[in-house]
């Protein structure tokens, strides 16, 4: 046995706006999606998104974290400064933890970081 894949499920309170926004943005495509709930794809890697209400029952629970692992995260970088996902500063070429990477927030203030390791 061994793990497979890790699909982040992320919170959304605007299913429809949520998938044109990541399309249009990161440019994951949508296979499933209805009120409740949606499957993007991208290059063999997923992101689900599910309704929230953003009530004390049902709480939106803004603020998760995903990192995505890239082989080369100068031509997404620039691919997403084209997009407008991100600004062309944004890119930090080499952090502490021995990765490039950058990162930008959805809009229900996750956070998306795309990375590439460097050692």
């Amino acid at each position: 046995m061994s793990f497979q894949q890790i699909i982040p499920v992320l919170p959304s309170s605007d299913l429809a706006r949520d998938v044109a926004w990541y399309k249009d943005k990161t440019g994951f495509e949508p296979v499933f999606a209805d009120t409740m709930y949606a499957v993007l794809h991208r290059d063999g890697q997923s992101i689900h998104l599910q309704w929230h209400a953003d009530t004390e029952d049902d709480p939106l629970l803004g603020g998760s974290v995903i990192r995505i692992s890239v082989n080369d995260v100068k031509i997404v970088f620039d691919e997403f400064v084209e997009r407008g996902t991100v600004s062309a500063g944004k890119l930090i070429p080499r952090t502490a933890w021995y990765t490039s990477e950058f990162g930008f927030y959805d809009l229900n203030n996750n956070a998306i970081f795309i990375m590439q390791d460097l050692v």
